[in-house]
């Protein structure tokens, strides 16, 4: 089960009505935040979500609205009394940035790891998960993020006593251990069937539309993608500025084969991202204008 919540949907500065875009995902028992502009703690709180057990934050680029809340997030975190590692992630600059931002949160009770990106595309795996950033086209270095849970292949008990297993041992191999049992060796291959679908979030804000969002929202369980305006007209200023129109995020949905598009980052003057809707779900129907605290829990597909 992945937990996925939008935690604001505004591009360049807060609104009364709607915080900078953040997301926050969960999942056995960790939390991942992406982005992190002013208003995020309190896009949190209304959401009725902590910070307390963040253990990663990405970063999709440094411009401020996308940043700047990151000092008085540090600093609630230690009044939390956090002591655990917390991992950042972000484009290269990033331990230059948090230190600079540190200046007003220096002292905390847990340790700052910087993971900086260099290459076009990066896998990072945890327990249980990974996490691939990608590069994106905007005026200043700038990564998308996947998400994504794999799911092992289904036991094959029928193998097992094939092989002359004991019960005792077949938990063990569904872990994943290769095992060594009177001289023979076992691994989890020999017992499990193939790998099958995890669950994938793909997650994109400030760039124009690229073959490489394509290729890495591919099969997205989730898609979620700048949408910077609404109105069509709008179309040279997103080419100059290097954002997104809805229309623009609708096709790349449609090309890479996502079940669902959240739309996100409006631009400020963009009031009522709902009635451009209509034209949007003709390039793709399962769009969705998305509103602060959307959320999701994601779930393996039934076999």
């Amino acid at each position: 089960m992945l937990d996925i919540c939008l935690l604001g949907t505004g591009g360049m500065m807060p609104l009364p009505y709607r915080w900078l875009t953040s997301m926050m995902a969960r999942y056995n028992g960790q939390s991942i935040l992406i982005d992190c502009g002013e208003g995020t703690q309190i896009a949190m709180k209304e959401k009725g979500w902590s910070p307390k057990p963040i253990d990663i934050i990405c970063f999709t680029h440094f411009h401020a609205d996308h940043i700047s809340g990151l000092p008085g997030m540090l600093l609630t975190m230690g009044n939390a009394e956090r002591t655990e590692p917390l991992l950042m992630i972000g484009p290269k600059g990033l331990q230059k940035v948090v230190s600079a931002l540190r200046i007003i949160a220096p002292e905390l009770p847990f340790e700052i790891v910087c993971r900086e990106l260099t290459e076009t595309s990066e896998l990072i795996e945890f327990e249980g998960f990974s996490i691939r950033a990608f590069r994106v086209n905007h005026n200043v270095i700038c990564y998308g993020y996947n998400i994504m849970v794999s799911r092992a292949g289904k036991f094959n008990p029928e193998k097992a006593e094939a092989l002359g297993l004991e019960k005792r041992y077949w938990g063990r191999l569904q872990k994943g251990e290769t095992l060594e049992i009177e001289g023979k060796i076992y691994e989890p291959a020999m017992v499990m069937g193939e790998a099958r679908k995890g669950l994938k979030v793909t997650y994109c804000t400030d760039t124009r539309p690229t073959v490489s969002i394509v290729e890495h929202a591919m099969d997205s369980d989730l898609f979620i993608c700048e949408g910077m305006y609404g109105e069509p007209e709008k179309k040279a200023k997103a080419r100059e500025y290097k954002h997104m129109t809805f229309y623009e995020a609708a096709e790349l949905a449609r090309k890479a084969g996502v079940k669902e598009l959240w739309l996100t980052h409006y631009s400020p003057s963009l009031t009522r991202p709902e009635e451009y809707m209509k034209d949007v779900k003709a390039i793709f129907e399962n769009a969705v204008a998305a509103k602060d605290g959307k959320s999701i829990e994601l779930t393996f597909d039934e076999e």
